[in-house]
């Protein structure tokens, strides 16, 4: 037999893949061959888009489901060993895998990452390849996991049996996450791109840590109620009975899993701060989701929470981590031990593209002075000075100004879509009425079709929270146009979401296909 006429793939298939399985490689769960781990940039060509190449991996090996170890870039016979080498190690970043291998059937070159071989490259003939054992052995080494901290390590995930499994960047949060908690520290921080799954891959580390014992009640704190309703019913759900939501400001010390939001467990008087009726040594760890928003400030409600349960584990979820000086993610937490970018998800196709599309107003350009003596609609003088930008719709109210944002909103709906899911971010709950009234008279004519056409989704009012399943559901064609003020603002899934308008600043956000709820 010419090795050097076999292709590729007959390579794997006579040479490489046998010399896995005699080194003691299980074909059926610890080798993956051919793992495509992203999903191709998504490019826009007008109203078209393609997939950009994907990136693929010729040999994935795991010690157990979801925690690779090793990747193998493969090259035919007519290749030198270590071609493939420069090609893997880049797999290697991406993936989080500290051994590489390349092969063209005649052996192995090995580049050990940890550091702890003693030479970094090293030439290995086929039936020299190590076992799963010896390079868990040196894995745990190199991650400085003990011997009595491996069976939290090797928890298995959560498997609901249907094939679904975590998106990589899932996996790299997921492992570094519990393999620190195993090894003690107890303040950590991920920082993932709204639509990358944070909570999904909170319920995994949560889930591996709780089964394992390692860590036996768990606080999941959130600062929008939608967010701990969606929490509980779907990523959540596998917890079954052994999770409540913390409501009416009671306490039930009979579940393992908690879910809050913080504003159900503190309030502005001492006695309200029901929290205090757990002891401060109840909870064992406490997820703290959009941490930026509350738990960064020292003297935030949310800070309260944590240093009352100080000796809990405490870990931080975010898109976008604060950093000023009077608010600091890191300086609580740390630096980030994981870090996924919007940019990152973009150019991997997990989530689209945007186009921001630029409408300039005059008086956004300009400004706005009142005319001598000018009175508002309540007959009171209005402050002579120039009012811009960051007064409209605060200090002042441009009626005509609010018309024209409608119009535009109209407008660019009309020359796309006009039922493609949109979000308009406003001030406040009373900026949000107006523009649902003004979205509403420009749009007569859908409207008269279904009332829904334009819905007020703020918190205040039933009728329009209401209506939020079916604004996010892709299933339902009502409401299309969603006005709102703070309830959307953080990580609500809204799958078909096309356009985000904030109507109070001078360009509007086009996404070119919406942020795309992982498949995890």
């Amino acid at each position: 037999m010419d090795k050097k006429a076999l292709s590729e793939r007959d390579i794997c298939t006579k040479f490489i893949t046998p010399a896995l399985v005699q080194a003691g490689w299980d074909i059926q769960t610890q080798i993956r061959e051919e793992v495509t781990f992203t999903a191709g940039r998504i490019i826009v060509r007008g109203r078209l888009h393609t997939r950009g190449k994907k990136r693929r991996a010729d040999y994935l090996l795991s010690f157990q489901k979801n925690q690779p170890i090793a990747v193998i870039e493969a090259k035919d016979n007519k290749h030198s060993l270590g071609d493939g080498m420069q090609q893997a190690l880049a797999y290697s970043d991406a993936l989080d895998v500290p051994f590489v291998f390349s092969s063209n059937g005649d052996g192995f070159l090995f580049h050990d990452r940890s550091g702890l071989g003693g030479q970094t490259e090293t030439t290995l003939t086929l039936a020299e390849f190590p076992s799963p054992n010896a390079l868990w052995e040196r894995y745990c080494q190199y991650k400085g996991i003990q011997p009595d901290a491996r069976p939290v390590v090797e928890q298995p995930y959560y498997d609901d049996g249907s094939g679904r499994s975590p998106r990589y960047y899932q996996r790299i949060a997921i492992n570094r996450t519990v393999e620190a908690v195993a090894r003690g520290q107890d303040r950590i921080l991920l920082v993932m791109a709204t639509g990358t799954g944070k909570t999904f891959t909170a319920f995994q580390i949560i889930w591996r840590l709780w089964k394992s014992r390692q860590k036996k009640r768990i606080l999941f704190l959130a600062d929008r109620n939608i967010l701990v309703d969606q929490t509980k019913n779907n990523d959540f759900k596998p917890f079954g009975q052994a999770m409540t939501k913390v409501t009416n400001r009671t306490v039930d010390a009979s579940y393992e899993i908690y879910l809050s939001l913080y504003q159900a467990v503190t309030g502005s008087e001492e006695e309200q701060n029901i929290y205090k009726q757990f002891s401060p040594d109840f909870f064992d760890l406490i997820v703290i989701d959009e941490c930026h928003r509350g738990s960064a400030a020292e003297d935030s409600a949310w800070r309260k929470i944590l240093d009352y349960f100080s000796a809990a584990t405490h870990i931080g979820l975010t898109a976008t981590p604060k950093e000023t000086k009077e608010v600091s993610n890191i300086d609580y937490f740390g630096a980030p031990l994981y870090t996924y970018s919007l940019k990152q998800g973009i150019e991997d196709g997990f989530l689209a593209p945007y186009k921001v599309v630029r409408v300039d107003i005059d008086k956004d350009l300009q400004g706005w002075r009142p005319s001598k003596g000018q009175r508002d609609k309540l007959g009171q003088e209005i402050e002579d000075r120039i009012y811009n930008q960051k007064d409209f719709d605060k200090q002042l109210v441009l009626e005509k100004r609010t018309t024209l944002v409608a119009a535009k909103i109209t407008e660019l709906l009309e020359s796309s879509d006009p039922y493609q899911k949109t979000i308009v971010f406003c001030e406040d709950i009373d900026h949000a009425e107006r523009m649902r009234q003004a979205l509403v008279n420009a749009n007569p004519k859908r409207v008269a079709e279904n009332r829904k056409y334009v819905m007020r989704i703020t918190g205040d009012e039933q009728e329009g929270k209401a209506e939020l399943d079916n604004f996010i559901n892709p299933e339902e064609r009502y409401p299309v146009i969603a006005t709102t003020s703070k309830l959307m603002t953080t990580g609500v899934d809204a799958q078909t979401c096309k356009l985000i308008l904030p109507s109070n600043s001078g360009h509007w956000f086009k996404r070119s296909f919406g942020l795309q709820r992982p498949l995890g």
